[in-house]
């Protein structure tokens, strides 16, 4: 096949980027069709990579809408050609100045994206046949849009998936810069502006300055990749300042609404004062750590313990005849009532396991007027830690509170 190079008019010199523009046109088959609205959209797409402008896009979006048809197909002749005069394109293309269309039309020309034909005189027109059908036309060739619609098609997705990527890295990062920040803020509240919630701040700073103002999203991800690693140091931090503080502020809290609450206050938080002193003078009160269990037992047998607290009963699977029974019962008594494992494990440790058993059997006793059982054990750890503490006040008054019941019965 002959390949035939056309020239521009007047001063103007044949480039490298016309030679092959041409030669790339000519070499595409005959049956090729694209739609030319497609084609415009990749071309769109990509300009950035090809070089083109927005008002570059403009004039070819202009000299589209003369071409007839939708499709655009090399065929045979002058099918592809247009040749609209500057007055009728500038019109077109908004109302462009003559010069500003000169240039982004030899922009285009120049990338590429169409061929100039021009005629012995540098004019635009199209010679017919007799039956009408064009025989010559001079003016610009939209072939290189038919030859060049696949490569448009391939650099357009790509800088679509780049889009994309970006976009996801933009959005993971100002998902985790959210996070990051309120958990800093969360654990600078919770540890009173400590030196780790400061270095760790420092820490979050620095991985934002490391981000250039136009961030690629390889930096994005390395920036995500630090952050979703902040986000876990911060998750775990504040995971275990939260369960340590659970205890004394949910005891605290607990406490204090028992106290000014009267519904709420079982009746033997009441046995105070001159009953209290009887039973330190009758037997020992449980309120050192170091409690001889014997003695426990000695001064609250087992069967006085759960005559006072009869429903620690309904959480065995017989009847509790020991002592261990009832530690072991107390432990499924204290999970159906949501104490947690740590207030329990404390309730052991300074109580003693006897003492923390015959408790848990005493608030599940009252557990309908205990708005949180879990924060009342702590508020009772802490008041048996300051010498306030006494198992024989509970016991008696969920005795008189018991015979008090039967008596309304009968």
């Amino acid at each position: 096949m002959s390949l035939h190079i056309t020239t521009p008019f007047g001063r103007r010199s044949l480039t490298a980027a016309q030679f092959h523009a041409q030669a790339q046109a000519a070499g595409c088959p005959n049956e090729t069709t694209v739609n030319k609205w497609s084609v415009f959209r990749d071309l769109a797409a990509a300009r950035s990579a090809l070089g083109l402008s927005d008002r570059a896009l403009a004039v070819l979006d202009a000299l589209l809408t003369f071409h007839p048809e939708t499709t655009l197909s090399p065929g045979e002749g002058c099918e592809l050609v247009v040749f609209p005069s500057n007055t009728a394109l500038a019109l077109r293309a908004h109302g462009m100045a003559e010069a500003s269309l000169r240039r982004h039309l030899a922009a285009l020309v120049e990338a590429g994206i169409v061929i100039r034909r021009d005629s012995p005189n540098g004019k635009r027109y199209v010679r017919r046949g007799q039956t009408g059908a064009v025989t010559q036309a001079f003016g610009f060739d939209l072939s290189p849009l038919v030859a060049r619609a696949c490569e448009f098609a391939v650099l357009a997705e790509a800088i679509r998936e780049a889009a994309r990527t970006l976009r996801v890295a933009r959005e993971q990062v100002t998902l985790l810069r959210r996070d990051c920040a309120k958990l800093i803020l969360a654990l600078e509240e919770v540890e009173g502006g400590t030196t780790s919630a400061g270095l760790l701040r420092s820490r979050y700073r620095a991985i934002l300055d490391s981000l250039p103002r136009s961030p690629s999203s390889d930096a994005l991800s390395a920036a995500a990749a630090g952050l979703a690693d902040l986000r876990a140091d911060l998750s775990k931090l504040l995971s275990a300042h939260w369960e340590t503080a659970e205890s004394s502020g949910n005891a605290a809290q607990n406490d204090r609404h028992n106290q000014n609450s009267n519904p709420e206050s079982p009746d033997y938080e009441k046995a105070t004062g001159e009953e209290e002193k009887k039973a330190v003078a009758a037997g020992p009160i449980i309120d050192r750590p170091a409690v001889d269990a014997a003695r426990v037992r000695a001064t609250y047998p087992l069967g006085f313990v759960l005559d006072a607290c009869p429903d620690i009963q309904a959480y065995a699977r017989g009847e509790i005849r020991t002592w261990n029974e009832l530690i072991s019962v107390a432990d499924l008594a204290r999970a159906a009532m949501g104490i947690s494992p740590h207030a329990w494990r404390e309730a052991r440790t300074e109580m003693g396991e006897d003492v923390a058993a015959i408790t848990v059997a005493a608030i599940l006793q009252r557990v309908e007027r205990i708005s949180s059982p879990g924060g009342y054990l702590r508020s009772l750890v802490e008041r048996k830690k300051a010498g306030r503490y006494s198992l024989g006040p509970v016991l008696q008054a969920l005795n008189r509170a018991k015979l008090g019941s039967l008596a309304v019965r009968q």
